[in-house]
């Protein structure tokens, strides 16, 4: 067992600066606006267009990882929860948020909604307007979200009356 310790101290010590720094970042970084690869949100998660840009990743330092999502009107999340909840930043438009059971709640640009971890919920946007949020969510051993099924055309529509 010693020898075990020994032999990871010694590699730890003798790593290179710049494996050294990879493993443990000691500068800052910048990921310049638009540099992100964009893409079109998958059927198996939303209904309606709805475009992703992923900005952060979780990684050794942090669990947490960050998303800028675009719904055109009308498109919305399936039903959903997450092991560590989420923290929902609304920047444009009109959206929508609802937590299972409850009524549908509007959110404007600058509402922040906090998710508590094992909710079920949705959000997205209202039937005549985008809407735009910063996602903000932890990983549980890599797990961010657990999907469920689609908020249907006629579940939506019956509860939004905005």
């Amino acid at each position: 067992m010693r020898a075990i310790l020994f032999a990871c101290l010694t590699l730890v010590l003798f790593l290179s600066p710049e494996l050294q720094s990879q493993i443990h970042p000691t500068e800052l970084s910048i990921k310049r606006s638009g540099a992100q690869q964009v893409y079109l949100g998958s059927s198996e998660y939303f209904t309606g267009s709805v475009v992703v840009e992923p900005l952060f990743q979780a990684a050794k330092q942090t669990s947490a990882s960050g998303t800028k999502v675009t719904f055109m009107a009308g498109a919305r999340t399936h039903w959903h929860s997450l092991p560590l909840g989420k923290t929902l930043i609304l920047t444009e438009g009109r959206g929508l948020v609802q937590q299972w059971g409850q009524a549908v709640q509007e959110i404007r640009p600058g509402d922040v909604v906090s998710i508590p971890p094992g909710v079920k919920h949705w959000h997205g946007a209202v039937a005549d307007s985008s809407a735009t949020h910063y996602a903000i969510k932890e990983h549980l051993d890599s797990k961010a979200a657990e999907w469920l099924a689609p908020v249907t055309d006629s579940e939506y529509k019956r509860n939004v009356n905005f």
